[in-house]
């Protein structure tokens, strides 16, 4: 059995740790509700790029956070629990917990950004399908009207990509391209000189790459900084739960 007096001195350093890894899981748990919000941001503010492509693992992408940010709330209180109940063999499974997380988003985040240009190649194969085989009803054309309305642009590289569809040959350009609906006579929509000056004439993919890239650049900042924060909380825990074992050992 050890002297008093050092178990006297383990005793504020428990306390203390556990101060600290409480206040770090309520952290931990804010961080998984932000996580789960950027994934369903994610999925609202992407999801009419996503339907462009045919690949179903890239529309499923945000739930991936989302999935994640859940998971995190889950185990942010069970940390508080653990925490409180000052189990060893619970912190143990709380880093454990912590490092597997940390892996797996340090992971995802690295491949998505290997893979960058490889997701920008598909959508581009994904948009050229979309205006080639446009017909104004079906997803993928519903989706090319909201990116050119929304990011007032027009075709691939610029409106003329329209020139070689079928649908310009029966109806013309179509209207989500027009600055202003109320200029846009279906005279003018089926000539393409006439067009320049009722239409918009930036293409669309450059302008929707810039804006996948920066909302992607966010999800992946807030997915990093999660990341390395849960560095904090397996030394906490790890910390705390030999302390807590010498400090039973101690008494024995």
């Amino acid at each position: 059995m050890s002297p008093p007096s050092r178990r006297l001195q383990t005793k504020p350093v428990i306390t203390c740790l556990k101060t600290f890894l409480i206040s770090y899981s309520l952290i931990f748990w804010v961080t998984g509700v932000i996580l789960l919000a950027v994934g369903v941001w994610g999925k609202v503010s992407l999801e009419t790029y996503f339907s462009l492509s045919d690949n179903e693992s890239s529309t499923n992408a945000p739930y991936v956070l989302i999935g994640t940010g859940a998971t995190i709330v889950i185990f942010g209180l069970f940390g508080c629990f653990a925490t409180c109940r000052g189990s060893p063999w619970m912190l143990k499974l709380y880093a454990m917990f912590l490092t597997l997380v940390f892996l797996a988003e340090l992971v995802a985040g690295v491949s998505g950004f290997i893979f960058r240009h490889e997701i920008k190649a598909k959508l581009d194969v994904a948009y050229n399908h979309a205006v080639q085989n446009y017909n104004s009803t079906d997803s993928s054309s519903i989706a090319v009207d909201a990116i050119q309305r929304t990011l007032h642009c027009c075709g691939v590289t610029n409106y003329t990509d329209w020139g070689e569809t079928k649908y310009f040959k029966e109806k013309g350009i179509p209207t989500s391209c027009c600055k202003d609906s109320n200029n846009c006579t279906p005279e003018i929509l089926k000539n393409i000189t006439k067009a320049q000056t009722e239409v918009f004439t930036t293409g669309c993919f450059a302008l929707m790459t810039d804006v996948m890239e920066a909302n992607l650049g966010i999800i992946a900042g807030i997915s990093f900084g999660i990341a390395f924060f849960q560095l904090i909380g397996i030394f906490l825990s790890c910390c705390l739960s030999r302390y807590i074992t010498n400090n039973q050992y101690e008494m024995v």
